[in-house]
């Protein structure tokens, strides 16, 4: 399993909108051309906003709120090496961006340096201003995961629950790795506790019904898949969950 960039995408995305009142010592064009960047970039069209985002840069290179726009549409691209010069650069513009190391952190874990990605999520999720500290536990937790070091990834992922009890990413980590380590009852058991929490998350309800079905509780996993198709008939989550009704015993 990888770090999900969708999550990643959106969690930074998130955090690059408030930003733009703040932008009044740049340009206006250069403003432009990051809100432009932003929105493409939010719409999944990668090209476009990389193109926007080095028109934004170009203007104004001083910009952290634009490299940090630029990195994030490398990344999306796969291109780990300018995206983390994106990165850092941000960092020195603005060493309390630090949102900023998150984004720093998966960069170096897809371009393979994993060892130097863990240490940015750790730096990320100690720094008292980071404003996603659950992110980088989850995150940290997942490369752990990747690792099939299991006692640390639970750890991580349960110090992102305990950071934000409505992070839903969290209890899906959780779950993974018990069910890795073959414990499907206890996976069933966090994720029951984690709908209950937030009952309209689809991708928690999708994974129940996974759990459910990996523990031989058949028509309760049906209940759930057949619920998720419902919510989400023509969405990625609506499929998946379509697909595996494909395997769950009549």
């Amino acid at each position: 399993m990888m770090i999900r960039p969708a999550v990643l995408l959106r969690a930074t995305l998130a955090l690059l909108l408030p930003a733009l009142p703040a932008l009044a010592q740049s340009p206006p064009e250069a403003e432009m051309s990051f809100s432009t960047g932003v929105m493409h970039l939010r719409e999944g069209r990668v090209d476009l906003a990389l193109a926007e985002f080095k028109k934004a840069v170009k203007a104004d290179g001083k910009n952290a709120y634009f490299q940090k726009g630029l990195g994030l549409a490398y990344s999306k691209k796969g291109e780990w090496k300018p995206a983390i010069a994106a990165f850092r650069r941000a960092l020195e513009i603005n060493p309390y961006y630090a949102d900023v190391r998150n984004d720093l952190a998966a960069a170096l874990v897809g371009s393979g340096d994993r060892e130097a990605g863990k240490k940015e999520f750790l730096t990320a999720f100690s720094d008292p201003t980071n404003p996603t500290p659950e992110v980088s536990a989850r995150n940290l937790g997942q490369v752990f995961f990747e690792e099939k070091n299991y006692p640390e990834a639970i750890n991580w992922y349960r110090s992102s629950v305990n950071r934000n009890k409505d992070y839903p990413d969290g209890y899906l980590g959780i779950a993974d790795t018990l069910a890795a380590l073959g414990q499907n009852t206890e996976a069933v058991l966090q994720l029951e506790a984690a709908v209950a929490l937030m009952p309209t998350d689809i991708g928690l309800q999708l994974a129940l019904g996974q759990a459910f079905l990996r523990a031989g509780r058949f028509g309760e996993a049906r209940a759930r898949l057949e619920a998720v198709v419902r919510k989400d008939p023509a969405g990625p989550l609506g499929r998946a969950a379509a697909d595996q009704l494909k395997s769950v015993p009549k």
